[in-house]
């Protein structure tokens, strides 16, 4: 592709939050400094491109950011950003501010709303994908992930004291929105008795049936990893299924929420971070745009929005049978 030459372009982070945002809008920033580029901050997301909420950055104004959770750019839902009307007008305010190219950082909705203004306006746009649930098709591990089952396992690895000191079986509820990885991942890092997670259908006979044979093999606690989006229902349901045909287990319930989109990056999730947000810089001046640029096997790829707001990263089936192995 025809490189090209930008004066000024835009960085927004878009949807949920997800540690190492701040990280990538610091490379996105510094990186275009370096190229000559003027970097151009959009506060709120989309919905900052409809209120004209644009800053000047400077390489100082990303200074003692990389190791601070959440957003600088802060973040929102724009659901208006459906209607075509206002895509015009969002294109209008772009172009009145003198952006000329667009970095949005965020998960496949966010993608959906970059994908129309390319197809639509020719816009150049380049995404980098920025979500906890590592869904998002074309990268190996999306900004964020890393640090969210980190928090995942601390929190657990504390939970299991107190299921070991009174004999408890705890379901323990993580996010991951429709897909699993945090529930895998964190699951066999913990040790968990079962990892259920929305790829694969949860048997409450069978999920009973183990867990009494693992009684038998006198564990007196245990910890059941539940993904939210699970087929059988939240950590409280299934927790509550299990208590009817188990009336004499003593269950608890915790839900981590929110917890695992906070906190300070993980190194992993600065350095994927940093990699990604120079290289979607490095992608608009090549001439690249209407994609996604991710990391696959350590080298940075680059997936049209059409597929990568279409197609869900998958769960390693290997693992998957790794976590029901170890958990004998």
């Amino acid at each position: 592709m025809e490189s090209k030459k930008f004066k000024r372009i835009g960085v927004l982070t878009s949807g949920g939050d997800a540690p190492g945002m701040n990280a990538a809008i610091r490379a996105v920033v510094r990186s275009a400094i370096y190229h000559g580029i003027e970097p151009v901050g959009i506060m709120r997301g989309y919905q900052g491109i409809l209120d004209k909420r644009f800053i000047g950055m400077q390489s100082h104004s990303v200074s003692k950011i990389i190791n601070k959770g959440g957003t600088m750019l802060k973040s929102s839902r724009c659901p208006q950003f459906k209607e075509a009307g206002t895509r015009v007008q969002a294109m209008e305010n772009l172009r009145e501010a003198g952006i000329e190219a667009l970095v949005v950082i965020g998960g496949d909705g966010s993608f959906r709303g970059a994908n129309a203004l390319y197809e639509e306006f020719d816009f150049p746009v380049v995404g980098v994908p920025g979500t906890i649930d590592n869904d998002i098709y074309g990268t190996d591990f999306t900004i964020g992930f890393d640090t969210a089952i980190n928090t995942a396992v601390e929190a657990i690895d504390k939970i299991r004291d107190t299921a070991d000191s009174h004999n408890l079986i705890f379901f323990v509820e993580v996010m991951g929105r429709d897909a699993g990885f945090i529930g895998l991942y964190t699951g066999i890092a913990t040790g968990a008795e079962q990892c259920l997670i929305p790829e694969y259908h949860t048997d409450i006979d069978k999920l009973c049936s183990y867990l009494t044979n693992e009684r038998r093999k006198n564990k007196t606690s245990g910890i059941i990893v539940v993904a939210e989006g699970e087929d059988a229902g939240s950590a409280h349901e299934i927790a509550q299924k299990v208590k009817e045909k188990l009336p004499h287990y003593d269950t608890r319930v915790t839900t981590l929420g929110h917890i695992q989109r906070g906190g300070s990056p993980t190194c992993n999730d600065r350095v994927l971070a940093s990699v990604l947000g120079n290289g979607a810089v490095e992608a608009l001046m090549r001439g690249w745009s209407g994609v996604m640029v991710g990391q696959i096997n350590g080298d940075i790829t680059y997936t049209p929005f059409n597929q990568a707001c279409t197609k869900h990263n998958q769960i390693n089936k290997n693992l998957y049978e790794i976590a029901h192995i170890l958990a004998l």
